[in-house]
């Protein structure tokens, strides 16, 4: 009796492996297949990237600096409460 359920349960082990398996397999190609396609038909043309500027901050201190300081002390002060 107990050989019989032990067995019934490897089936239905190996088959639902074997289900979820192959769909994600099918997944992956489908996947694969609609990313190909997007960027056949759908993509942007490239750009140059733009050279990074910096801002020159050693000398200057903005005025509103300690305001946005306090803003973001205060939103965060806020968000901890909920």
């Amino acid at each position: 009796m107990e050989l019989n359920l032990i067995e019934e349960g490897l089936k239905f082990l190996v088959l639902g492996m074997t289900t979820v398996y192959l769909f994600l397999y099918l997944m992956v190609i489908v996947l694969k297949l609609e990313s190909k396609i997007v960027k056949k038909y759908f993509s942007n043309p490239v750009q140059k990237p733009q050279k990074a500027t910096v801002p020159d901050r050693s000398n200057k201190v903005s005025d509103n600096e300690d305001e946005v300081v306090a803003a973001v002390m205060a939103a965060i002060i806020e968000h901890r409460k909920k």
